[in-house]
């Protein structure tokens, strides 16, 4: 269990990096970095009038002053890194901006993590789509793996799946549609996805950081993928209403199946409960 620590949190308003603060607020100490600064201050508020220790600061991991300024003030033993791009499309257009939250962002808090000697786990949270990549941002997710991992000690990565509920997964879009009466939209009929809930990613999380020595890659054991197309149908039937599905075609960077890992990963990887583990 991780047990009275003081815990910095990248992107701690996010999907996951709010139920990962939630989670370990109640018996540590929290910092939340996030350019979210409303829902920053309302999980600080939320989890304040609890008891809890939550602190935050409204900032952008591009900026290497506001990390050195809270990791000085703050001295972080456990760093969580959730902050990040995350949609495929917008990051096509424009890949500038992709590189320097993912990729720059990432390199500012691992080279500053680096100096602290109070550092006991760094975890990095990455994508299914780094795997075999043809996105910028599957890409840039690849990099920020390579270099966590070849930091030796203490320095682990999280590969995810698709989050059910996050921000930017499919089911909310779906749901605002159907509750707007517009049709369900979805890319191509053969589009095939895995699927985590958010829990399953915080647990996946916090394992790592437990029992990660450094170098390695978790995995979330998550059966089958999911094919797109019969997940939407399914939540039309469950809806109770006819709503037409509508096939809008593969978008740039996209592809219609998605692995957990290479086939040279799956030579290596080593399997522990629910997970797969790889070593670099």
């Amino acid at each position: 269990m991780i047990k009275n620590k003081r815990i910095l949190v990248l992107g701690g308003a996010g999907s996951v990096g709010s139920e990962l603060v939630r989670q370990l607020a109640r018996i540590n100490k929290i910092f939340i970095i996030d350019q979210n600064e409303t829902e920053t201050f309302n999980l600080r508020e939320e989890l304040k009038a609890k008891g809890c220790w939550v602190h935050s600061r409204t900032g952008d991991i591009r900026d290497k002053e506001t990390i050195i300024d809270v990791f000085e003030d703050f001295k972080p033993q456990y760093v969580f890194h959730t902050a990040a791009l995350k949609h495929v499309t917008p990051n096509e257009e424009y890949p500038l901006e992709v590189i320097q939250t993912n990729i720059i962002g990432t390199y500012n808090i691992m080279m500053e993590a680096k100096k602290w000697e109070c550092l006991e786990k760094f975890v990095f949270i990455s994508s299914d789509k780094s795997v075999n990549s043809s996105s910028i941002m599957g890409i840039s997710k690849r990099m920020g793996e390579v270099m966590v991992c070849n930091q030796g000690t203490k320095f682990i990565t999280v590969r995810f799946g698709n989050v059910l509920g996050s921000r930017g997964s499919v089911i909310p879009i779906w749901q605002r549609q159907i509750d707007e009466g517009m049709p369900i939209t979805i890319t191509d009929e053969k589009m095939m996805r895995y699927f985590m809930t958010i829990e399953d990613a915080c647990e996946l999380v916090i394992k790592a950081a437990e029992e990660g020595k450094g170098g390695e890659i978790f995995i979330l054991d998550m059966g089958k993928p999911i094919n797109i197309f019969n997940l939407a149908r399914d939540i039309v039937l469950k809806s109770g209403r006819d709503i037409p599905i509508k096939i809008i075609g593969k978008r740039s960077g996209e592809t219609l199946e998605e692995k957990l890992m290479t086939e040279e990963e799956e030579k290596r990887a080593i399997r522990k409960g629910k997970f797969f583990i790889i070593k670099r």
